[in-house]
């Protein structure tokens, strides 16, 4: 089996995403940014987001999606005219609003939008939830040290993104990590992260031929998985974006075989 099924344009797209991202969160004022640690909320799977103050720059978050719109155009430049068209209706009451249901996940209100205004569904929600990131990663930062490990099922412990990748460090220790936002938190090596089971019976591992350093984690309890990578084999390490990335054919292996990334309970008489 082919390691990745992403093509090397898009993993250079990708690539160059990230360099924007870290740029762009060199530009924003940690002062904006202000978190709330409250260890109760953490343990009860509440996203530290949810807790922080967060002071948006409205005219710093329309140029990152300029700059957003220029690399995507320079990579493709069919896309254009559809970017084009969501210049003219980017407004600062709009960026507000996609900022807000950027956080939330909200899927409905994209479709909408993009219904509305006759764009590819697709535009603006990756150009809300790239712009949004630096955010989410600077909140990581300032509160990387009370991270120390996340509530099953409740998601990544900042971001509240579904948690679907994990890494094996020195000595195989296992570290949970966010693609969305970078955070990272130790992870029980037979610990299913979507409903907490930690019975060895019903966890499995799925390898991927011709992958040595990537397996899948699936459960029996809720059917969820998440992947696993051992980057003790790497040089040099990714960011978790683009090893989730790059990765994309273990979750279309799981998804095959009738396993989901967010897991579900089974119903019990």
């Amino acid at each position: 089996m082919i390691k990745s099924v992403v093509s090397k344009e898009y993993q250079e797209l990708q690539k160059q995403i990230v360099q924007l991202q870290e740029h762009w969160k060199q530009t924003i004022d940690p002062e904006t940014i202000r978190p709330s640690i409250d260890q109760a909320a953490i343990a009860a799977g509440v996203p530290i987001v949810s807790l922080t103050a967060i002071d948006f720059d409205i005219s710093l978050f329309l140029q990152w999606i300029e700059e957003l719109n220029v690399t995507l155009i320079t990579n493709n430049p069919e896309l254009e005219p559809n970017l084009a068209a969501v210049r003219s209706v980017l407004t600062d009451e709009t960026v507000i609003r996609w900022i807000e249901e950027a956080y939330s996940f909200n899927q409905t209100y994209f479709e909408k939008f993009s219904e509305e205004h006759g764009l590819e569904q697709w535009i603006p929600p990756f150009l809300a939830e790239t712009a949004l990131r630096p955010y989410l990663q600077l909140t990581a930062e300032k509160t990387q040290h009370a991270i120390s490990h996340a509530m099953p099922g409740a998601g990544c412990p900042v971001c509240g993104e579904p948690v679907r990748l994990a890494v094996l460090e020195a000595e195989g220790k296992k570290v949970v990590h966010c693609p969305r936002c970078h955070a990272h938190w130790n992870g029980r090596r037979l610990e299913c992260s979507h409903c907490g089971n930690t019975d060895h019976e019903k966890i499995h591992f799925l390898t991927i031929e011709g992958d040595p350093v990537s397996q899948i984690q699936v459960c029996g309890e809720c059917n969820g998985y998440i992947k696993i990578i051992d980057t003790r084999q790497y040089i040099e390490k990714p960011s978790a974006a683009l090893m989730d990335l790059n990765s994309i054919h273990l979750d279309y292996v799981a998804q095959e075989q009738g396993y989901s990334s967010v897991g579900e309970k089974k119903q019990t008489n």
